[in-house]
């Protein structure tokens, strides 16, 4: 069985939405990345100075010392020394006690708070050297400096988001008027040149394209109903011919049973085939029309034409062609367009039912064919109503998988539903909702 493919499309944001969105994500991320490297190389840069002129200061401080131990100290408001013998060792703190040589971060609780300081190390033989550097106010600084620079980037978030809607506004303008004029030219059907209203950039070079395609189009398009009215003229007049004779062959008094029968076969299919003309003249023109008369169309009268046109193709097999009317509903269409309907969902029904039942059911506002032939997949309901798709109990029979595809245009046209599923017992149910 043929199946249709369809591939279901990617929900993606508007253009529009798209380019204020990269606009922002573009702002916010070059001004974060520029404020988290102004952080890390003021951090680095500070402590990479802070710990080399500690270490030199710590050099010149033991230095100090040792060529003269009664000096008065390091000389800096902010900078602290201490030398310690190796008497006095448990004088030293106990933080710094096990500190390597080098320069170290640390943090102590004061009375007056927090209080942070780089202290650089020297241990010798029998003294030991300490620089203490207080830095408490450069930690508040970068404090200070990074909720500025979160602050920034959030100023130039924003900053970005109102130009992105700016910058939006004004690419996507012309665009914008290029669907607006779109959607106008569908509305009334006629089509006019949109090349002319736009400059020579890229959407000038899409107006002009579909300009193309719009007259390419608009030809196609008359060509084919130039061609279904020539088409329909010309079978309506031998069709015309065929009923007028077949009606003076079937008041002739002299004919046998046998051959009025074949008679009215011949009128019967004459009959199918101007109404199936009708129809197809009508989805060509996508024209929703009513019965000419003003009157709606009964359904009980065309469901009887119908099965009486449809007896013949049962062909001796063992199987019942009955309706069951519950309502006598009454429709707004055409008795053709009617007929072409019920005669594809009921030769259906007749044409893969080897035995058993056909049974048509008229209720308030539906109609029902149940059948019991050999049914279909209970996924293939909607595939069935779909161009040259054919059920798996088609196969061995001829035709074109075109008639539910008739039955669905001429739905849609006329706001009815169609429905095929398979019975629990067994066969297929098909289901016109009016």
């Amino acid at each position: 069985m043929a199946t249709a493919s369809s591939t279901p499309k990617r929900h993606r944001k508007r253009l529009r939405s798209r380019i204020i969105i990269s606009f922002a994500l573009f702002g916010t991320a070059l001004t974060a990345l520029f404020a988290a490297a102004a952080i890390f190389l003021r951090g680095y840069l500070e402590d990479t100075l802070i710990g080399d002129t500690l270490e030199r200061e710590l050099a010149n401080y033991a230095d100090t010392y040792y060529r003269d131990p009664s000096s008065p100290g390091v000389p800096f408001s902010k900078i602290r020394g201490w030398s310690i013998p190796e008497q006095n060792f448990g004088n030293v703190p106990f933080a710094w006690k096990n500190l390597p040589n080098g320069v170290h971060h640390l943090t102590e609780a004061t009375a007056q708070g927090t209080q942070s300081y780089k202290l650089a190390v020297r241990r010798d033989a029998s003294m030991w050297f300490f620089l203490r550097y207080d830095v408490t106010q450069e930690e508040r600084g970068r404090q200070l400096l990074t909720w500025t620079l979160i602050a920034v980037v959030l100023i130039f978030s924003a900053l970005a988001f109102a130009l992105g809607f700016w910058s939006a506004d004004r690419v996507m303008a012309p665009v914008a008027e290029l669907a607006r004029r779109l959607e106008s030219t569908s509305r009334r059907g006629l089509h006019e040149p949109l090349a002319d209203h736009f400059a020579d950039d890229e959407v000038g070079q899409l107006a002009s394209a579909l300009d193309v395609y719009a007259e390419r189009l608009t030809a196609l398009v008359e060509r084919d109903r130039e061609f279904n009215s020539d088409v329909s003229h010309e079978l309506r007049t031998p069709l015309a011919v065929i009923q007028t004779t077949l009606e003076l062959l079937l008041s002739q008094p002299d004919l046998n049973d046998r051959t009025r029968e074949r008679l009215r076969r011949i009128d019967r299919s004459a009959r199918q085939s101007s109404e199936l003309i009708n129809a197809l003249l009508l989805l060509s023109r996508s024209e929703r029309q009513g019965p000419q008369d003003g009157e709606s169309t009964a359904v009980r009268a065309v469901v009887e034409q119908v099965i009486e046109a449809q007896r013949p193709q049962l062909q001796g097999k063992p199987v019942s062609l009955e309706a069951r009317f519950e309502s006598d509903i009454q429709v707004d269409a055409p008795p053709a367009v009617l007929a072409v309907v019920l005669n594809n969902l009921i030769g259906n029904a007749v044409k893969y039912t080897r035995e058993g039942q056909v049974l048509v059911i008229v209720s308030e506002d539906r109609l029902v064919v149940e059948d019991s032939g050999p049914g279909i997949a209970p996924g293939d309901g909607e595939k069935l109503f779909e161009r040259h798709v054919r059920g798996d109990s088609a196969k061995g029979t001829s035709g074109a998988g075109l008639g539910l595809a008739i039955v669905k245009r001429l739905c849609d046209l006329y706001g009815w539903h169609a429905e095929l599923k398979p019975r629990a017992e067994g066969g297929a149910r098909a289901t016109l909702v009016f």
